[in-house]
């Protein structure tokens, strides 16, 4: 069937947590780069974007969009999805916080100058306050190498890549979580994770105003 093709600009954005997954997952994935308007365009046109967005996955024969239900298509398919549906209940709940706040630190390039720094607080504070503290303590719980059932799963992964864009953001703010810094050296350490975080691989640099520029001029956003 040929390895998974991804659909989306050269940059991070909501396909970078697809690619962690399957770099987590061992599997080898082609990425189509759009490139200008046009590139879009032709996809919306040719129906390969049921809601005429990316990101898009080509993956065992369909065409996939909607983060999530890619997400989740990849997490079933290599075994990352927990073993019953109460540890997928758990490994969903889990993922969606790890969204909440990504979701903050991904949009933050484009708040106003004027209102960044308000926004970066809040974003700090969120970090401190409620996500970490909910993460750490679940893994205190009970004790284990990974958020649900001792095994590796997509929530452990949205994690640590959430705990390298919070590091981004300001290193200090792992300070108090022993046990995330932990679960992010364990999983960094998984040999298909390691080769993933290695210069040359297919994971993005942090958003710069120039690749910000690049995004809004292929989504024609003002």
């Amino acid at each position: 069937v040929g390895k998974p093709k991804l659909h989306y600009f050269n940059g991070r954005g909501r396909m970078e947590c697809i690619r962690w997954l399957l770099a987590a997952a061992g599997v080898e994935f082609e990425e189509k780069f759009i490139e200008q308007p046009e590139d879009l365009d032709k996809l919306k046109n040719d129906g390969s974007l049921m809601f005429q967005q990316v990101p898009m996955v080509e993956i065992d024969g369909i065409k996939l969009v909607q983060t999530r239900a890619i997400l989740n298509y990849v997490a079933t398919k290599y075994n990352l999805y927990g073993k019953d549906m109460k540890e997928r209940a758990l490994i969903d709940m889990y993922s969606e916080g790890v969204a909440d706040l990504g979701e903050m630190i991904l949009l933050l390039p484009l708040c106003p100058p004027d209102q960044k720094d308000a926004k970066i607080a809040q974003i700090k504070q969120s970090t401190t306050n409620r996500y970490l503290p909910a993460f750490e303590k679940v893994l205190k719980s009970h004790g284990q190498d990974y958020l649900v059932g001792n095994k590796l799963s997509k929530a452990d992964i949205h994690l640590v890549e959430l705990l390298y864009l919070v590091e981004e953001l300001d290193p200090s703010l792992l300070a108090n979580f022993p046990l995330l810094k932990g679960l992010k050296a364990r999983v960094s350490n998984l040999p298909a994770v390691k080769k993933f975080l290695q210069p040359g691989s297919q994971r993005k640099p942090p958003m710069d105003e120039k690749t910000l520029e690049e995004a809004k001029r292929i989504f024609r956003i003002k």
